[in-house]
């Protein structure tokens, strides 16, 4: 079966964390990009506080099939004690830069 691609957001404290944590899922192979998208105002509750904190929203590019090896990563780089995230599947997109996903991620083909 042929590995889906995927959308991964996670998101980051600052931009020093964000720039760690794309380089090295990039560096590993775990993701074939990921954007860092500043300016983001997340609100949410945690430990029963309304929370309001600035942070900055990973996109990563990565495919299912080392989507396990990615969120294992992703925890242990991440300082939060629970990290968002997310995965989505990609439905549609460029077949070239769907097979650029694929040429990037896991093992070198």
């Amino acid at each position: 079966m042929e590995s889906q691609a995927l959308v991964v957001y996670c998101t980051c404290p600052d931009q020093v964390v964000a720039e760690r944590i794309a380089e090295a899922v990039v560096d590993e192979r775990l993701a074939a990009c990921v954007n860092l998208i500043p300016g983001l105002t997340s609100i949410y509750r945690w430990e029963g506080q309304m929370q309001h904190d600035v942070e900055l929203l990973l996109i990563i590019k990565t495919r299912s099939a080392v989507y396990p090896q990615l969120e294992a990563r992703l925890r242990e780089l991440h300082p939060y004690q629970v990290p968002e995230i997310i995965a989505l599947p990609i439905q549609a997109g460029s077949a070239a830069y769907l097979n650029w996903i694929a040429g990037n991620t896991g093992i070198s083909q």
